[in-house]
């Protein structure tokens, strides 16, 4: 599969798992929760101990049954060892311009981080594919829905405060995928071994932004 055909199943399924700092004796497990209950794409925060390897080891793992990419990569050279690793998108909560260069040039997805129209259109103008907007929960669904005005051909998804009550309205609200962390991937649970309530609260995230899409005709 290559990258064109990641960006539209990205796009479609609407969703993007922020798997932060995960234990690797349970990267697995959470892992199979999240694809079990619908969850096609995958993030691993490059800020993990062991991170690159358990790309690797997810790609090895899921094959075409997820996309699996690296997260929270602040730098070009961060990005190359992830690509090398196997990830198929680089995830930033920064715009910068050498890592989209470096991500382009290896054939993957470049999503950076950007808050402002202007970051917006300059991270789009430098071959972003999508853009993360952070912190989200800061700025809210309505603040998407100013923003497709001027700029409804620029693919935005939102990260950082989405949970399962606002994800709906920011895909509502004109966003193209949210991402989520915490709200989807409960500490707790994951401590005590429940992988089954994260698989549930996946299906609930799953069909609250596919309903959201419907209504919209996304």
């Amino acid at each position: 599969m290559d990258k064109i055909d990641h960006l539209s199943r990205l796009k479609n399924s609407k969703l993007v798992a922020v798997i932060r700092k995960p234990n690797r004796s349970q990267i697995f497990q959470i892992a199979e929760a999240l694809v079990a209950g619908g969850v096609e794409v995958l993030e691993v925060t490059v800020d993990t101990p062991g991170g690159f390897e358990m790309i690797a080891e997810l790609k090895e793992t899921f094959g075409a049954k997820a996309i699996v990419g690296a997260g929270t990569v602040l730098d070009a050279e961060t990005a190359k060892r992830a690509i090398e690793a196997g990830a198929d998108f680089i995830f930033s909560p920064i715009f910068d311009e050498e890592t989209i260069s470096v991500t382009n040039r290896y054939g993957k997805i470049s999503i950076p981080g950007v808050m402002t129209p202007t970051e917006i259109v300059k991270a789009y103008q430098m071959g972003a594919d999508l853009l993360k907007v952070f912190p989200a929960g800061s700025l809210g669904p309505q603040y998407f829905k100013e923003l497709r005005g001027p700029l409804g051909h620029i693919p935005l998804m939102p990260t950082g405060g989405v949970t399962l009550e606002n994800a709906g309205a920011f895909i509502r609200n004109g966003a193209t995928a949210v991402g989520v962390g915490s709200a989807l991937l409960d500490k707790r649970a994951i401590e005590e071994g429940r992988f089954d309530l994260l698989r549930e609260t996946a299906k609930k995230f799953v069909e609250t932004v596919r309903n959201a899409a419907e209504r919209e005709g996304k």
